[in-house]
């Protein structure tokens, strides 16, 4: 079976490229139309699967557009979530639902930026009319677009594309045999690229010398871990250094989180890692419980994940008999971080000159 799918993959992966250029080629000759929202838009997307730090990013954005006296909206799809069509996550006084109903990312984003409007939507179309309706009295200075980067029916002031240093680049494969969403050469679409997550600074120069033929300006940053929050039996934030722990996560790359782990002086024992944004049940967590009881072992997962299990009353009761942390995390930039803050005043400088308001 499994060598079945390996001999279809490559075929599915150029019929895929196919329908992907098509689809451009169709926004480009204007027989599939953009869409001008009346705000400035910016679009933080990636050109893989997950896994890029994109929202960290995002998080980072929204912060750097609160400190400067404007007041975003975030906009996602909010992927794993049980709705559908337009949902408020965050009204920007309180949050309005769980991570079912919005997705792990979206509620996350939405409780570490309080005031922060979120709304979730498939057509974001839809979702930044929803936003204009409802805020129309007050509405929100700019809309930040999570993970829109092939979402070409918004037209967007600054288009940023976050690229994993850490992953293949040179040799990526399209959907579904590698983790393209469309080919590299696409890139010269945004406005601007993060190079992130670097580690290897010779593989990280050469894919920016790659970059650089594009004209595209490029920001360099990596994803750093903070510090580890607790949330288990005891809720103390002690020394975590040289404890033994389970690490479980249901993310894109699980293998940056076990490294960032290390580099804090966590020995991870034992791990188990679920696809990205998938659900949580008891069915899963028992025998994560039961192995780390079993070897005398702390829990540790991700920001995200703690998001998608916060307010699940049965599940967060089947992980507190043991200790449980889980791992903050932001982005630091190596270079061009006032590049990024050009760009970005930028961008809502010249919509919002038009609308007759100062930035």
């Amino acid at each position: 079976m499994s060598d079945t799918l390996d001999f279809l993959r490559k075929p599915a992966a150029l019929l895929y490229r196919e329908v992907i250029r098509l689809r451009n080629l169709a926004f480009e000759c204007g027989f599939l139309k953009t869409w001008h929202a009346p705000l400035p838009v910016i679009s933080i997307g990636n050109i893989t699967a997950g896994g890029t730090g994109k929202t960290p990013l995002a998080d980072w954005i929204i912060g750097y557009y609160r400190s400067i006296g404007q007041t975003p909206a975030l906009l996602s799809r909010g992927y794993g979530r049980s709705t559908k069509g337009v949902v408020m996550v965050a009204d920007g006084r309180r949050i309005l639902c769980g991570s079912r109903e919005a997705g792990d990312e979206p509620l996350m984003l939405a409780a570490k930026n309080p005031g922060t409007i979120t709304v979730v939507a498939e057509k974001r179309k839809e979702g930044v009319k929803f936003i204009l309706e409802r805020f129309r009295e007050q509405p929100p200075s700019v809309i930040i677009l999570d993970d829109a980067f092939q979402h070409r029916q918004i037209a967007r002031d600054l288009d940023i594309v976050v690229i994993n240093a850490g992953e293949a680049y040179f040799n990526a494969g399209m959907l579904p045999e590698g983790r393209l969403r469309e080919p590299l050469a696409n890139i010269r679409r945004a406005g601007l690229v993060v190079l992130n997550k670097i580690t290897d600074r010779k593989i990280a120069d050469a894919i920016a010398i790659d970059l650089k033929k594009t004209g595209i300006p490029i920001v360099e940053a990596r994803t750093e871990a903070a510090e580890l929050a607790p949330f288990g039996a005891d809720m103390c934030a002690e020394n975590t250094a040289g404890m033994r722990m389970l690490a479980f996560a249901g993310i894109g790359s699980p293998e940056g989180f076990l490294l960032s782990l290390q580099e804090r002086g966590i020995r991870v024992e034992a791990h188990r890692f679920f696809r990205d944004h998938e659900p949580y049940s008891r069915e899963k967590l028992l025998p994560i419980l039961l192995e780390a009881e079993k070897k005398s072992l702390s829990l540790v997962t991700t920001e995200k994940d703690y998001y998608r299990l916060l307010g699940e009353h049965e599940l967060m009761a089947i992980l507190s008999v043991r200790p449980c942390y889980y791992l903050k995390i932001r982005t630091e930039f190596v270079k061009g971080r006032e590049t990024l803050e050009t760009l970005l005043k930028a961008a809502i400088h010249s919509r919002n000159t038009e609308r007759g308001l100062t930035p």
